[in-house]
């Protein structure tokens, strides 16, 4: 993965992230008020979406200006962390809203509500046609960091379940089949709780310091071995400091004669891990070609504890 795909993006434009809550603060009252009217727990299930959709950008945008904020001497790296923890909150109430609207089906299911199908249509129109426009305003930026991606992705599972709740509208008018705005409130639950898996994945990943995604440890220690100079590789850490920045840190064992040269071989293999895995942060320890009190390796242990 390049560095100008993981790395060195900043976060969503406020006027951009203003717009679309603005956008959603609409569409979630319009479709509170539809499905109170028209007795439709999916078009609920889409306003409770939507109001998810509402804490999540505003929780985006804080997230994107705590990222960045300066570091200070008690947080050194700063707090780019802030939009990992605000994507982590994102996923987990996209979970319970999900939880909710199933256990809200299955209730419903036992005591079946008549549903005015033309208020349903009307409305589930409208709210298709803000999620749209929210999701082209956020689409350019969906890549920068995973708090931007998580917000993105509330948006386009927004704008389905509309979608979806257009066409029930327009089978339950033709045949009344009532049942069919439970059966799309349950997969618009299960298209909500698999959307966040994947964020609270990644966001789990950041903060137990595990390799960030797309980027090989071994691929790694070979770019750092091929540097010339540079005999062995050993004590390699990789971690992700955000979704936006990788951190490194290595013992590099160099020829006794090339110690005196080792600034120049530090600066090679910066260039290295930057132009190759899009690392730039990283720190360096060279040693000598004996470095007796270290086992010597070239790449990370597996699993098993066993080295490749």
């Amino acid at each position: 993965m390049s560095g100008s795909d993981h790395h060195h993006h900043h976060g969503m434009d406020a006027r951009k992230l203003g717009w679309t809550i603005l956008l959603n603060i609409i569409i979630t009252a319009a479709e509170a008020v539809g499905g109170v009217l028209s007795g439709s727990l999916a078009l609920l299930s889409d306003a409770a979406h939507n109001l998810s959709d509402v804490i999540a950008l505003v929780l985006a945008y804080a997230g994107n200006r705590g990222a960045a904020l300066r570091p200070t001497k008690r947080s050194t790296y700063g707090f780019k962390r802030l939009e990992v923890v605000t994507a982590l909150i994102n996923a987990l109430a996209l979970v319970v809203i999900a939880v909710f609207i199933v256990s809200e089906a299955f209730r419903r299911y036992a005591d079946p509500q008549q549903i005015d199908a033309a208020v349903m249509l009307t409305v589930a129109t409208i709210g298709l046609l803000g999620n749209l426009l929210s999701v082209w305003i956020l689409h350019a930026d969906r890549k920068k960091s995973i708090n931007n991606r998580a917000a993105f992705l509330h948006m386009f599972y927004d704008a389905v379940s509309s979608a979806a709740v257009i066409a029930g509208g327009i089978v339950i008018v033709f045949t009344n089949w009532y049942l069919l705005d439970l059966i799309l409130s349950v997969i618009i639950a299960m298209m909500i709780f698999w959307s966040s898996l994947d964020i609270l994945k990644e966001a789990a990943g950041i903060f137990m310091e595990a390799a960030p995604r797309g980027i090989d440890v071994d691929e790694v220690s070979r770019t750092i071995a091929s540097v010339p100079g540079v005999r062995e590789v050993h004590h390699l850490h990789l971690w992700s400091i955000s979704s936006r920045q990788a951190a490194l840190s290595c013992h590099i064992c160099l020829a006794d004669r090339d110690l005196n040269d080792s600034p120049a071989i530090i600066r090679a293999v910066h260039a290295a891990l930057l132009e190759e895995h899009g690392i730039d942060h990283v720190t360096l320890q060279p040693e000598g070609e004996l470095c007796p009190e270290y086992p010597i390796q070239t790449s990370l242990p597996t699993d098993d504890g066993n080295h490749r």
